[in-house]
């Protein structure tokens, strides 16, 4: 049996996080991860990205890893160009409204998780039980975890940060609503006949969005989202083909598109637990919640419960508090079940806002169609409207 602060189960980007993080605060951490992060590779990269907010950056850089992340491959965007297929103004935002560098910057996931990891490797406050799973939880006045190695871990807060597949959730006994869209977004890394000029952009079409986010070496990486039978038949169609089709539903905006990557695809839902923390066991990232991809925000959203949570415990951690005995990480029920309210709330306000903008944008009825094509002009030229949208992509 081994004494813990706190105990994060799950290794991605954000259960990683959060343990370097509270490591880094002082805080005596287990992480039990089924497999170590894929390691990141130069000559391979990673065909799923992440949009990072510069909020979330800062959370990186406070974790020592940012370096090492940059170091390797990061694309920053300074604009986003918005449109509609049914025509009408895009919107468009940029770094220069708001005087900042760059709006965001698009960097591998498994460049993040495995700077995350190596840096796990060499703190000294976390022990690292993996390859391992979570078997039981118990709850009394601590929280006992059995592993599947028959390893025993006491901690005085549980965060899950294991996945859409929850196993903590499922432990738990916490019921998700979930809405599985019909549709699978292909990713991949194309070349075009024109520069991404550092932009974002986003065209939403019948069928979905389809993203070109800028990359390294003149490349974009696409996130093409579309109903799962022609996500199938474009992921298997020859290359030639998905170049031309991939063109065309962009509009050429980019010119020809010149070289395509292997593709890949996955599933799109929506899945948020109807809980986020149950005693001292708290659920954060894809565990609490999954959303809609078109905005980019499912690793932000998860980051920022760890950021948030980062506060209330740096407020325990600097009070005039009696100290903490052991396995007793010193905030109050009350705080945490605060803390929970407020991120189901914002989850589930942004889970619902990308859904709403999905159901609006992603079909062909004439009603929608006649209105939505203005949408995009109206809040570019809204001041206060497009610096609202500015805050909410980059965290600021």
């Amino acid at each position: 049996m081994k004494s813990f602060d706190i105990a994060v189960v799950g290794a991605g980007i954000v259960g990683s996080s959060a343990a370097l993080s509270l490591a880094r605060a002082g805080y005596r951490v287990a992480l039990i991860e089924a497999h170590e992060p894929k390691p990141w590779s130069e000559a391979m990269p990673d065909l799923r990205v992440v949009a990072l907010a510069p909020d979330n950056q800062k959370l990186l850089d406070a974790c020592g890893v940012w370096k090492m992340i940059a170091d390797r491959r990061v694309q920053p965007y300074t604009d986003m160009r918005v449109w509609d297929a049914a025509a009408g103004n895009e919107l468009h935002l940029s770094a220069s409204q708001q005087a900042q560098e760059f709006l965001g910057l698009i960097v591998e996931n498994n460049n993040i998780a495995d700077a995350l990891w190596q840096a796990i490797k060499r703190e000294n406050r976390i022990t690292c039980f993996c390859p391992d799973k979570l078997a039981s939880i118990e709850q009394e006045n601590i929280v006992t975890l059995t592993l599947q190695s028959g390893a025993v871990i006491k901690a005085g807060l549980v965060l899950g940060a294991d996945g859409a597949s929850s196993k903590v959730r499922e432990l738990l006994g916490l019921k998700t609503d979930k809405k599985d869209y019909g549709q699978s977004g292909i990713v991949a890394y194309v070349k075009t006949e024109h520069s991404h000029d550092s932009t974002a952009w986003q065209r939403f079409l019948p069928t979905g969005p389809l993203a070109f986010l800028p990359f390294n070496d003149g490349r974009c990486s696409i996130v093409w989202t579309l109903p799962n039978d022609e996500a199938e038949r474009l992921l298997h169609c020859d290359e030639e083909t998905f170049r031309r089709e991939l063109a065309r539903a962009f509009d050429a905006r980019l010119g020809d598109v010149t070289e395509v990557s292997q593709r890949a695809a996955f599933p799109l839902q929506r899945q948020l637990s109807k809980e986020m923390l149950v005693g001292r066991v708290a659920l954060i990232g894809d565990a609490a919640h999954t959303v809609h991809p078109l905005a980019g925000q499912g690793v932000n959203l998860g980051l920022r419960d760890v950021a948030s949570l980062l506060v209330l415990l740096g407020e325990v951690k600097t009070s005039p508090e009696t100290s903490r005995q052991k396995n007793e990480v010193a905030i109050s029920q009350h705080k945490l079940e605060r803390w929970a309210r407020q991120r189901i709330s914002e989850n589930a306000a942004a889970a619902y806002s990308f859904e709403a903008i999905n159901r609006v944008f992603s079909n062909d009825e004439v009603l929608p169609t006649l209105l939505r094509g203005h949408a995009f002009g109206i809040a570019n030229a809204v001041t206060p409207i497009r610096n609202f949208l500015l805050k909410q992509a980059t965290g600021r």
